[in-house]
């Protein structure tokens, strides 16, 4: 441009500029069909068939006894029971004295125990739940009604039937003019609200430190329905729970007056209720972690 006249100079810098937009547009043109071309070509090369199943999304689940612990609990919240959680590192004094066994008590042999020091240990119940919860509670405003669920401990070997953890649900009443009548009308609604409204109750004649009456509860088998059958041991009933009227002097030692209060208190196990309403035989399947286990009780 610089040998170009002043007076040439706009018109030719024009046509450049018209020339320079046209081979810009027809540049762009080309690119566009190219990759439309490039597009096409992909898509009849590749295919999605839409009949093809989708891929499945595993998704978890609540593990067994969860689901065995909430059915429980939400029999009990229909009831007007509060659910309670404690401690499951615990005093001596909690865990034993508190149910009427003293250190020199003899059935203190009937619980091998996790001693973490000579006053702390794993509790081997849910039962001192019951003691604070009945040394806080305001009997003026009414009786106490509450479950304790939670893990417990024991020294026992490992197999079929034992473990050395398990899971227990722990029943407490207390109040004004409590009785054994209560206490069966109570287990009698519990067990046919687990296992069928068909069930009955048996109660038999045990030995509870903190319980005076005690009992054990059997319920009508539910694979024969009494008739006798491998399940029960012929003999048509099967042990579910322990239970009883609470211990004056358990009362006592929460400051309750037992010539005016009385209770009931029960307990039974979670792999318990799970075993028999599943059929499951092993309890260490609750604990190995095989998902082919868990995955049955979706």
């Amino acid at each position: 441009m610089k040998d170009v006249s002043a007076e040439m100079r706009p018109i030719i810098g024009k046509h450049v500029n018209e020339a320079r937009d046209v081979l810009t547009a027809a540049f762009e043109e080309t690119a566009k069909l190219l990759e439309e071309k490039k597009v096409a070509a992909q898509l009849a090369s590749e295919s999605i068939d839409v009949t093809l199943p989708g891929r499945p999304v595993a998704t978890g689940h609540r593990h067994i006894l969860t689901q065995t612990s909430e059915e429980i609990e939400d029999i009990f919240i229909g009831m007007g029971y509060q659910v309670v959680d404690g401690f499951e590192v615990e005093q001596d004094y909690y865990n034993f004295e508190r149910m009427n066994l003293p250190k020199d008590h003899p059935a203190r042999d009937m619980q091998d125990t996790f001693y973490i020091t000579e006053e702390i240990l794993l509790r081997t119940h849910t039962s001192p739940v019951q003691a604070r919860a009945m040394d806080a509670h305001d009997f003026s405003k009414g009786p106490l009604k509450m479950i304790s669920p939670g893990r417990v401990f024991r020294r026992d070997t490992d197999d079929a039937t034992h473990s050395h953890q398990f899971h227990q649900i722990e029943g407490l009443v207390v109040g004004k003019n409590i009785s054994m009548a209560d206490l069966q009308g109570t287990l009698q609604l519990i067990v046919q609200k687990m296992f069928g409204e068909e069930r009955q109750i048996r109660l038999r004649p045990s030995y509870f430190p903190f319980t005076e009456p005690s009992v054990e509860v059997d319920v009508s088998c539910f694979k024969c329905g009494g008739e006798g059958c491998n399940v029960c041991k012929k003999t048509g009933w099967i042990e579910i729970m322990g239970a009883g009227m609470v211990h004056p002097r358990v009362l006592e030692m929460s400051g309750i007056d037992a010539t005016v209060y009385s209770g009931f208190a029960f307990g039974l196990g979670q792999e318990r209720v799970a075993m028999l309403r599943y059929g499951i035989n092993d309890i260490r399947g609750f604990y190995q972690g095989d998902v082919r286990f868990s995955e049955q009780f979706k």
